[in-house]
């Protein structure tokens, strides 16, 4: 191998490796998919990879040697330039591309704007307020008001993405609006259940994706990346927890209390129908693709009513295990049929189990003794069900072994 290819080759990979990172790759599968496309094109590679760092080794066949080490910021979900690169590699790899245009498209999925736009994201976050609301059975004056949440959180969002200042107060300060404005809004409807509406407005940001994974970056045994994530998920819990008690306190100096009067609950119906709605305003937050989108919504209704299924036999926290043991058998068999990243399915379906929602709960009962929606024993459901999401997801990969690494 010739100096000038070593250095495309190289150039490749790191590019290859910082879009994957972006997108929201775990580590311990980008390190495994970067070792896997180095070894194919004839290059020895090293990686070590944490959500804010990155170093590259890379070796060629005389032993010439590249060092590469890059501070890079966490990466946000895209499922849609995740499948893409993924195609990329592939296109690279069986000679329908040339490195360098390779290089051209990697640099274009690096850049490429929200394929859904500014209207249909605005209508996605909304809508997943509103259907989590439906999920926890409360409701319709809790449905309504956690949509009106969601959308003005969506409007900070959008100026975060152009504002630096903003985006270092995007998650606190989302809080503290979402409890100003639901106490406003108990002004004048007494059904509203305040603390249920204020965490289906900020249930966007609450990381309980972000724990799932660093607890499974742990398992893999990638110790550096998995507690630097799980570090990070907790201090953005710490900070949506802070900016909701602050927002409550000055809510309540401002408005009289209002008298809260117990609504008529949900249908069953509805609960069901919001596993679907939710799954569908996910596809568009995570930007997944259309094509992948029926499998990315299938995956989030096998995840739900698997768990159900369990829970009936082994409890509510242990049948946590065979909703995951279930989505990453689905995963890694959509993997197979469709020649995708795993992720695409996985992602959207063990979002709708993670304990996101419970995690907040628990922060609040353990800081304030005070208890949402009759949970009991919170602290224990935690953990059984974090445990269960990984262990599940381990018996998974047993089970169906993942033939590709992403």
């Amino acid at each position: 191998m010739d100096n000038e290819q070593f250095l495309k080759k190289r150039r490749f990979i790191i590019q290859l490796g910082k879009a994957l990172h972006k997108f929201g790759t775990p580590a311990y599968r980008l390190e495994a998919h970067l070792q896997s496309v180095s070894h194919l094109l004839g290059i020895e590679g090293y990686f070590l990879i944490s959500p804010t760092n990155m170093t590259f080794v890379l070796q060629n066949d005389t032993d010439q040697e590249y060092n590469h080490v890059a501070r890079v910021n966490p990466g946000e979900l895209d499922l849609g330039a995740l499948a893409r690169t993924d195609e990329l590699v592939e296109e690279l790899l069986s000679g329908k591309r040339t490195l360098n245009e390779a290089l051209a498209r990697l640099e274009e999925l690096s850049n490429r704007p929200n394929p859904y736009g500014t209207c249909l994201t605005l209508l996605a976050y909304g809508t997943s307020a509103g259907a989590f609301a439906m999920l926890m059975g409360t409701s319709w004056s809790d449905v309504f008001s956690s949509a009106i949440l969601g959308f003005m959180v969506y409007g900070l969002v959008y100026r975060a993405e152009r504002s630096k200042r903003m985006a270092e107060m995007l998650e606190p300060l989302a809080a503290i609006l979402c409890a100003l404005f639901s106490y406003a809004m108990a002004q004048f409807n007494p059904h509203i259940n305040i603390p249920v509406v204020i965490l289906s407005g900020i249930i966007i940001f609450v990381p309980g994706l972000a724990l799932t994974l660093g607890l499974a970056e742990l398992a893999a045994r990638d110790l550096i990346s998995g507690t630097a994530r799980i570090m990070d998920a907790c201090m953005l819990l710490f900070k949506l927890y802070f900016g909701t008690i602050l927002g409550m306190s000055v809510a309540e100096a401002l408005f009289d209390p209002a008298p809260y009067m117990e609504p008529e609950s949900l249908p069953q119906w509805a609960i069901w129908s919001a596993v679907p709605i939710l799954s569908m305003a996910l596809v568009i937050i995570f930007k997944a693709r259309m094509k992948d989108s029926p499998w990315g919504i299938l995956a989030g209704i096998v995840a739900f009513f698997s768990s159900m299924l369990g829970a009936i036999y082994l409890g509510e926290s242990i049948g946590i295990f065979f909703g995951a043991l279930i989505v990453g058998i689905y995963s890694n068999l959509f993997a197979r049929w469709m020649k995708a990243p795993a992720s695409i399915a996985l992602l959207q379906g063990i979002v709708i189990l993670v304990p996101g929602s419970k995690t907040y709960i628990g922060l609040n009962t353990l800081i304030l003794g005070e208890t949402m929606l009759n949970q009991s024993h919170i602290g224990t459901q935690i953990f059984l069900i974090f445990m269960s999401l990984v262990a599940g997801l381990i018996f998974a990969n047993v089970a169906v072994p993942p033939r590709r690494t992403l």
